[in-house]
């Protein structure tokens, strides 16, 4: 098959965090497969054809691109932040398991900036020390997979990146992990909301578990909670920084 698809990350909103790669695949390409919102941020060209999908419809989506590679495309799917991380990569190699002739094809991944990565570079450093990324959503697993994560997680004292935190369908489940990490974890343990990073609505919110106002929460939001070690380091006159250190149990 000469067809080719490459699985771009589009980083998480401004255009300077797309990487060269990324901007190449892109270029390269005669098709372009995304979520709606996603294409729309490229210029493409009029030779360049979008097919842009809802939101919902990731197989589906990896299913056309493949479909058009398989004809010889040179396809590019479009992914916010990093394709790998809970988003179209994922969908596109499911996909590729459902037919044995689309395995033949040349398909590429260009990593992309992560949510995790752009909020930790506007908060500091809370990502400093170990860490876990755990999607709160249920929509392809059960809760109980979420509850138990979370709670082996604390266990084990990592920060947490909280990724899908909550969203028109599901509005209580970051409530609900809350209510757990507070029942496991200090109230004084460091949180912070960054939602829309990189974008002009970008919002930070520093605050603590116990205090956590988590009605601000909503799909753009990543969610960093922090380890026993993690702590606000704070500056006169300007937001704190949020930092988890290189050594673990070092004297404050």
């Amino acid at each position: 098959m000469t067809g080719r698809v490459a699985i771009v990350g589009l980083g998480p909103g401004p255009a300077c965090w797309i990487t060269p790669e990324a901007s190449s695949e892109i270029e390269a390409a005669s098709d372009v497969v995304g979520y709606a919102a996603y294409v729309e941020r490229l210029a493409l060209r009029p030779d360049q054809r979008a097919h842009a999908s809802d939101n919902r419809v990731e197989l589906d989506r990896a299913r056309l691109a493949l479909t058009l590679a398989a004809e010889g495309h040179a396809v590019a799917v479009v992914s916010g932040g990093d394709p790998g991380v809970f988003a179209m990569a994922a969908a596109l190699f499911e996909a590729i398991e459902e037919k044995p002739q689309w395995r033949a094809l040349d398909v590429a991944v260009a990593p992309g900036v992560t949510a995790m990565q752009a909020a930790a570079a506007r908060l500091g450093a809370p990502l400093g020390h170990d860490f876990c990324a755990i999607s709160l959503s249920d929509n392809l697993k059960p809760w109980a997979i979420v509850q138990r994560r979370l709670e082996a997680a604390v266990e084990g004292d990592f920060v947490l990146a909280l990724y899908n935190p909550a969203s028109k369908a599901r509005p209580s489940r970051i409530v609900e992990a809350f209510d757990l990490l507070r029942a496991l974890k200090g109230a004084t343990t460091p949180v912070a909301f960054a939602r829309a990073v990189g974008r002009a609505d970008e919002a930070l919110v520093l605050t603590t578990l116990g205090e956590a106002n988590v009605s601000l929460v909503d799909m753009a939001t990543l969610v960093i909670v922090g380890s026993s070690e993690t702590r606000f380091v704070a500056r006169d006159g300007a937001r704190a920084w949020m930092l988890t250190p290189r050594s673990y149990g070092a004297p404050r």
